[in-house]
């Protein structure tokens, strides 16, 4: 069994902390995202389990023992990173093969796992190939191949994708979560790409300047973000946050837009006359008629085709702007005067103050963004 487990990590550079008092469990055969902005200490948390720095405080647990004072090269950890790492002098397939050879493998186990990651990788037809002959693609997928060939129990993936067109990069995204539960590694993947954190973890851990702010399954995270913060991260084109304050009517709260009344099932009673934020997905916004009910008014300013979506710019009578998505193909305005329609089931509420969630949406969203 192969866990990880870390202990109330310190790590510091001079003055500056870069990990502050981290605890994270990922349990055998778990898939784990580390997601967050750059400079959040996610590549410094891997180099810190790989061995190859060490914390100031806190403890490392690999299967239940402590690694403290377990070098790099006996962790048992397979690893990819941004900068390739890559044997200049060895051909792909040498690289490749090399944690194989380092278990004295035999040649013919060599060569099949090989080809078995490189096929997966689709870099099969560059094998003998130099690094220097390889394109950034092609080199951060020969270090991925890598770190998986010896068939690890723990994989560090650091941003694996970063360098790989977009193609493959939607291929592996569909292809990885299979080969890793095959392996049945225990596995820690650092990315900045949200789509890519909800498609490959089994959860996610947001950072955020050295701490981690939330964790939980993908979905936990993109139907009850913990903080605007959050919410702003996970979402293409992002949320909408608009400074609000709940008053009580007849039917309980709610609060409104282009003077139009939106009702806000099921909010404490805490929340009238609070400052607070109302968050609305793009993709929970539809336009409506105006003589529907709850129709609200608006002003079309702009519209964005993007392949799947259309992205539509809407100015309410405040002047305040709503981002509104819909599936390409689908009618809707181009310009001028509209109306759209939301629902409060959906809307998300924050403390303006503090920016913590205070209502997720009732309405669950799927992995893809959409209503499940």
């Amino acid at each position: 069994m192969t866990t990880l487990q870390l202990k109330n990590i310190v790590k510091r550079y001079k003055t500056n902390t870069v990990l502050d008092n981290l605890s994270l469990d990922v349990a055998d055969g778990e898939t784990l995202v580390l997601f967050g902005p750059s400079g959040a200490g996610k590549t410094v948390l891997l180099r810190l389990v790989a061995g190859v720095i060490d914390p100031e405080e806190g403890q490392i647990l690999i299967g239940g023992e402590d690694v403290a004072d377990i070098d790099a090269e006996h962790r048992g950890i397979g690893m990819a990173f941004q900068n390739f790492a890559l044997f200049p002098h060895m051909s792909a397939f040498d690289n490749i093969a090399s944690p194989l050879t380092a278990t004295k493998a035999t040649k013919d186990a060599i060569s099949a796992g090989v080809l078995k990651v490189a096929k997966l990788l689709k870099i099969d037809h560059v094998l003998t190939h130099h690094p220097k002959a390889l394109s950034n693609g092609q080199k951060q997928r020969t270090a991925l191949a890598r770190a998986l060939a010896g068939s690890p129990p723990l994989l560090l993936l650091d941003d694996p994708l970063r360098n790989v067109d977009a193609k493959l990069r939607f291929e592996m995204r569909l292809e990885l979560p299979r080969l890793l539960a095959a392996q049945g590694a225990t596995v820690v993947y650092v990315t900045q790409d949200y789509k890519e954190a909800m498609a490959l973890g089994d959860r996610i851990a947001v950072m955020s300047q050295g701490r981690i702010r939330q964790i939980g399954t993908p979905e936990d995270i993109y139907n009850a973000p913990a903080d605007i913060e959050i919410a702003r991260l996970f979402g293409d084109p992002t949320i909408n946050l608009l400074d609000v304050t709940p008053q009580s009517g007849p039917d309980g709260a709610y609060v409104e837009l282009s003077n139009v009344k939106v009702t806000l099932p099921g909010m404490p009673a805490s929340v009238l006359g609070k400052a607070c934020v109302i968050g609305l997905r793009p993709e929970a916004i539809v336009f409506t008629e105006a003589a529907a009910p709850g129709a609200i008014p608006v002003t079309v300013e702009a519209e964005t085709p993007l392949n799947e979506k259309t992205v539509t710019l809407v100015l309410t009578a405040r002047g305040r702007e709503i981002l509104v998505s819909r599936p390409a193909g689908t009618p809707g305005p181009i310009s001028g005067p509209a109306h759209i329609a939301v629902s409060g089931q959906t809307a998300f509420l924050f403390d303006k103050e503090s920016g913590g969630l205070i209502r997720s949406a009732a309405t669950p969203m799927t992995r893809n963004g959409e209503a499940a």
